[in-house]
């Protein structure tokens, strides 16, 4: 699939087929991440891959109740150590975490495996139920699995010139 129709057909999927992902799939996925580019190329981002069905249990309450990140068949948490502000004042850690996980995320799309990039969870509970040590970032929470149904439904987005502006805000 060119990338231009993986952008499109990615999606949030919260409903997941009861399907395991392949090994070479979820290898490819991941190496996707570690090809992403980090800030001054330091390559400080980790990511854990949750399969055990007891710490997805676990993942449950520190993902703020969220019972479907149970049903997936991966979670992915990527954080980072060593973080630093950038000089336009963002934490390069995070950065970095972002562009590894959309990465993994449209190569998960390419394969047709979808998931769900979460903003609500408690980072120490993530951080207790995985063994992360305290002095990393937990940036990105994203289940991940096979679409239970695909209905074909994906969500409107705003138009392009709504998104762009050119030369000046």
């Amino acid at each position: 699939m060119e990338l231009a129709n993986v952008v499109k057909e990615r999606y949030s999927l919260r409903k997941y087929a009861d399907r395991a992902i392949e090994e070479e799939k979820l290898l490819a996925i991941l190496d996707a991440g570690r090809l992403a580019p980090t800030a001054k190329n330091q390559q400080r981002c980790k990511t854990v891959v949750v399969r055990d069905p007891e710490l997805k249990a676990k993942m449950v309450e520190a993902c703020c109740g969220q019972k479907f990140v149970e049903k997936a068949p991966a979670i992915l948490v990527v954080c980072a150590d060593e973080d630093r502000q950038m000089n336009c004042g963002q934490s390069a850690r995070t950065v970095d975490c972002c562009i590894a996980l959309t990465s993994m995320m449209l190569q998960a799309a390419e394969f047709g495996i979808q998931g769900c990039w979460l903003g609500a969870f408690d980072a120490q509970k993530v951080r207790d139920v995985l063994g992360i040590p305290d002095d990393f970032i937990v940036a990105a929470v994203f289940p991940l699995g096979y679409a239970e149904v695909d209905d074909g439904i994906r969500r409107k987005k705003n138009p392009l010139e709504d998104f762009v502006r050119w030369d000046k805000f």
